[in-house]
């Protein structure tokens, strides 16, 4: 049957449990009825998990889906059923993850590039808006990468070399981008200066293997050193987080669609461009982000860019093989039959579930956190992300960590935005490092 250009529907023989494909993307093997129930019940502990590893400062859903894969061989549970946990994890948990980068400043590694932004919202008593904007740009962001998905995934098959070759073109102009908005040439060079910092920092570590007691990996204290502990320092002479005003959206209906489309979009480089990591992707959607929404933009568009991967990183291993975020790692591993009409779904009903508990989970967390005492929750936080350290690296992850540290408060002290420091990413991989 022909869908428009490039998009056909196969029809499997008779008796064949696969479905079919579009657009070159086969759907997967036909789920038994009988499964539906243990999908569910699955999909409903993803959906617990991911809660819990988006609110812990540190801690990823990849932890969870690692350790599921490990033990799927003894758990007398479904394979799909299993993949559905993990997937479910790894989706709640993007939209969970602003609400520890703007209560306690320590963002996971996707949100890096909104963690500035977010913060300066919280200080103006915003951070309940912010909350919004996050889970309106992943909510947005996965609607138009599940409506998206087939199409850009039959283009991208055909585009992926193109881009993986001009790739280093594409992250000098996102990078001479980010410097033109620079008010001043002191402040060019203070981000010119951070992002070769951060560029050595990451060609220096990320070629490292490092491993710990549990399954983690080394961008836990990487990100942990660069983007929280410099905020935590100087949380403990600060005054604590303010009281937050209304949620009410102050962006633009036009702009909020922009930021959102534009790091939906850009998610789809986590999919099919290898070693695009889900950071690099929300730091290459900020130069669409209008001028006049900057900060609201960031936040919108690096939100997106996070949950999209989710969408298009699923249709990137059942079309290639390859799977490009640790989560889909384990679902491999897991040997999960890739059935995208049980699959896609499960990312869509977690996507619903994330976008609830956002405004309700980060509500709470505001209220709380201005209840505590802040230089003894400073230290707190600090101290559980060098434990998370030596849990998921060793011994090693803690130098690692406080390396990492030291970048960040440097790009502090020089005034340079925290967004240059994904060069920690971004350079190495235009390096080809």
């Amino acid at each position: 049957m022909w869908l428009g250009p490039g998009v056909t529907v196969d029809t499997p023989t008779p008796g064949a449990t696969a479905i079919g494909s579009v657009a070159g993307v086969p759907l997967g093997p036909r789920a038994e009825p009988e499964l539906l129930l243990p999908v569910v019940v699955a999909t409903v502990a993803g959906c617990l998990l991911g809660t819990c590893s988006g609110l812990v400062p540190g801690l990823h859903a990849n932890n969870f889906a690692l350790l599921l894969a490990g033990a799927a061989p003894h758990v007398p549970v479904d394979p799909l059923a299993l993949g559905a946990a993990m997937l479910a994890a790894g989706v709640v948990h993007t939209f969970l993850d602003i609400v520890p980068s703007l209560a306690l400043g320590v963002p996971d590694g996707a949100m890096a590039a909104a963690a500035l932004p977010g913060h300066r919202l919280v200080l103006r008593g915003r951070g309940r808006e912010a909350l919004r904007l996050s889970a309106l740009g992943s909510g947005s962001a996965v609607a138009v990468a599940t409506l998206l998905a087939f199409p850009v995934t039959w283009a991208m098959l055909r585009l992926a070399p193109l881009l993986t070759a001009w790739f280093p073109v594409v992250a000098a102009a996102v990078l001479a981008l980010m410097l033109a908005t620079e008010p001043s040439h002191a402040a060019r060079l203070a981000g010119l200066l951070a992002f070769g910092l951060a560029t050595a920092l990451g060609a220096a570590v990320l070629g490292l293997s490092l491993s710990g007691p549990v399954a983690g990996g080394v961008l836990a204290p990487l990100f942990g050193g660069l983007f929280g502990a410099p905020v935590l320092l100087d949380a403990v002479h600060g005054g604590g987080v303010p009281e937050q005003d209304d949620a009410q959206l102050a962006i633009p209906p036009v702009d909020l669609g922009i930021a959102a489309g534009a790091g939906g979009l850009s998610g789809a480089a986590v999919g099919y461009l290898p070693g695009v990591s889900a950071g690099v992707a929300a730091t290459v959607s900020l130069p669409a982000v209008p001028a006049r929404s900057d900060l609201r933009g960031f936040v919108v568009a690096t939100s997106g860019a996070n949950s999209s991967t989710a969408v298009f990183s699923l249709f990137a291993l059942v079309a290639l093989g390859a799977p490009r975020s640790g989560v889909l790692v384990a679902v491999d591993d897991a040997g999960v039959p890739l059935s995208l009409s049980v699959l896609l779904p499960v990312v869509v009903v977690a996507a619903a579930v994330g976008f609830v508990l956002v405004g309700l989970l980060g509500d709470a967390a505001f209220r709380v956190v201005s209840r505590l005492d802040q230089r003894r929750l400073a230290f707190a936080v600090l101290g559980l992300l060098v434990v998370l350290a030596a849990l998921f690296t060793g011994a090693a992850g803690i130098a690692v960590f406080a390396l990492a540290t030291l970048v960040g408060l440097i790009a502090v002290r020089i005034g340079a935005r925290r967004v240059y420091l994904m060069g920690v990413l971004l350079g190495p991989l235009a390096l080809g490092l």
